[in-house]
């Protein structure tokens, strides 16, 4: 059978473009020539991607005003509500996940700002390594709060993004990752029903009540048909609160203690450690004659060690004799008996050196010491990095003040912390453990003086006293010193960072041992198993969901 020529054309033309269909034998196909940069609708989506990011770094910041100086306590529960509705309304878990890692460092950015005089433009990769802590956040808050979540995943969102919540500042807790400054439970430390719940469960517990509250208004507003779930996750917060408030008795007390803070004030220059000395000599020789119990100076008080200076150890053992009190200084210096740069609590009585010492065990990372200062030394170039490590201590002690002073206070035992230290709820909790009745802060922030972080530290103390039931006085060497009872509660006025003077506090002495002291971070233990449940659910249900069909190749028609 004869073809006609155009018949046999058209049929190779037709054979021509299905192999070329097929990729046999021939290049890659080629579309029409994009524009240099992409499409419009690709540098769109980019430019929504970059303000998406930048947004969720400014949500994760906006918590860092609950805590002082700006102090707005309220504003902590609802803080995290932009940053959960932006997260919950993620394409996908991936961009969640991002979302969470970026307001995570936009929060370590917000609350850790004051650092910048230390480590200058390192505090940006530091903040987004510690940031990826909220990457899984991300995941799991998109997962049980995104599109239009049944009753049951938004109930289990309430107990599961606060423990999530939780988990990650017990991470980043480790000293190496910055400690835990910053807890958002540690922003209600003028609240009393927090600072009961903190009694039953640390500031864990109070960390757990904040972010549910956030989360319960998120399903209040934005899931009309699962409101319910969020009134009823209001009203369960309010009756856990009003049950610590009105339930949770404050520490029983028996007697009183009469505490002196000497505050030298802000003295630089080369001879600032000379200055500051004499300083604290004179304001501590105005109180003669006050029938003191104990003096506290702050930090760094001390430039050499009296163990290895005669001269000087009967130097503060003559202040003591005139005050009728024994004194608790702070040395940063050479130990004489040891190598290396300790930072110490050393006891000083009438009688002399008590024999009594405690060195600093947690150390503020590039602070105190530089982590691996081999890759990071350099930052010691950019900022004010510790130059040289200092040595850790070994064991927590707890010192017993001498016969003299009140008959209340007579063998008084007194648990101290060095700065950072205070920031840790178990250590406190050892101390309280091993028999102390009285809590003693050593700090000195003045590096950062005109920052947030004074007020943030003297906060602090709040939650420990409130923690432990004991008193606890927070004296530094250039403000903001302060006082706290048993219940958390502020006696008598800060001295702030402009002071150079003293003050004397008489605070309660109490006996009661509280639920924190007895059982620990028990709600960190409900969060990993709160957490871990949600997980083997989650995988559980991906385990039963039909993988997909086999792959079936897709027919071609006569068109090609």
């Amino acid at each position: 059978m004869r073809i006609p020529f155009g018949s046999r054309e058209r049929a190779r033309e037709r054979e021509r473009g299905r192999t070329r269909t097929e990729g046999e034998g021939s290049g890659p196909r080629r579309g029409p020539a994009r524009p240099r940069g992409g499409s419009d609708h690709d540098r769109a989506r980019r430019r929504r991607g970059v303000a998406r990011s930048l947004c969720a770094v400014g949500c994760g910041a906006l918590p860092a005003l609950a805590f002082p100086a700006p102090g707005l306590w309220w504003w902590a529960y609802l803080s995290l509500v932009p940053w959960l509705l932006l997260i919950r309304t993620a394409p996908g878990a991936r961009r969640a996940g991002l979302d969470g890692w970026l307001g995570g460092a936009g929060f370590v950015l917000a609350v850790h700002h004051w650092l910048l005089p230390s480590l200058h433009v390192f505090l940006l990769p530091l903040a987004a390594l510690v940031g990826v802590l909220w990457l899984p956040w991300g995941r799991l808050v998109r997962s049980l709060l995104g599109g239009a979540p049944s009753s049951s995943r938004a109930a289990a969102a309430l107990l599961a993004v606060p423990s999530g919540w939780l988990l990650i500042e017990l991470v980043r807790s480790w000293e190496g990752l910055g400690g835990p400054w910053g807890l958002l439970g540690a922003s209600q430390w003028e609240v009393p029903a927090a600072l009961r719940l903190a009694s039953v469960g640390g500031v864990w517990l109070v960390s757990l009540l904040v972010v549910a509250v956030n989360t319960a208004v998120v399903l209040l507003v934005t899931v009309p048909g699962r409101r319910a779930v969020g009134v009823a996750g209001l009203t369960v917060c309010a009756l856990v609160a009003g049950t610590a408030a009105w339930g949770v008795g404050a520490p029983g007390e028996r007697g009183t203690v009469r505490v002196a803070l000497v505050q030298p004030g802000v003295y630089g220059g080369p001879d600032a450690p000379e200055r500051r000395l004499a300083r604290a000599e004179e304001l501590t020789r105005s109180l003669a004659g006050q029938r003191l119990d104990l003096v506290v100076w702050g930090e760094t008080g001390v430039g050499v060690d009296p163990a290895g200076r005669p001269e000087l150890a009967a130097r503060l053992a003559a202040l003591a004799r005139a005050v009728d009190a024994p004194l608790l200084v702070n040395v940063d210096a050479r130990r004489a008996d040891r190598p290396g740069i300790f930072k110490s609590a050393v006891l000083v009585v009438p009688a002399g050196l008590a024999g009594e010492r405690y060195d600093k065990m947690r150390l503020v990372p590039f602070g105190e010491y530089v982590p691996a200062r081999e890759v990071l030394g350099w930052v010691t170039s950019v900022g004010k990095a510790a130059r040289e490590d200092r040595r850790r201590g070994t064991a927590p002690v707890v010192m017993t003040l001498p016969a003299s002073g009140s008959d209340a206070a007579r063998g008084l035992r007194v648990g101290p912390l060095i700065c950072f230290e205070s920031a840790f709820p178990d250590m406190s909790r050892r101390l309280v453990r091993d028999g102390a009745g009285l809590l003693v802060v050593q700090s000195a922030t003045s590096t950062f003086q005109e920052s947030w972080a004074p007020a943030q530290h003297a906060s602090l103390a709040a939650l420990r006293a409130a923690e432990t039931g004991r008193p606890i006085v927070h004296a530094t060497l250039t403000g903001v010193s302060a006082a706290y009872g048993p219940d958390g509660r502020r006696i008598g006025p800060v001295l702030g960072t402009d002071a150079s003077a003293v003050a004397v506090r008489e605070l309660p002495r109490a006996v009661t041992t509280t639920g924190y002291v007895r059982w620990g971070d028990w709600p960190s233990y409900g969060a990993l198993v709160v957490v871990g449940a949600v997980c083997a659910a989650e995988g559980a249900r991906a385990f039963r969901r039909p993988g997909p069909g086999p792959r079936v190749r897709r027919a071609r028609t006569g068109r090609g």
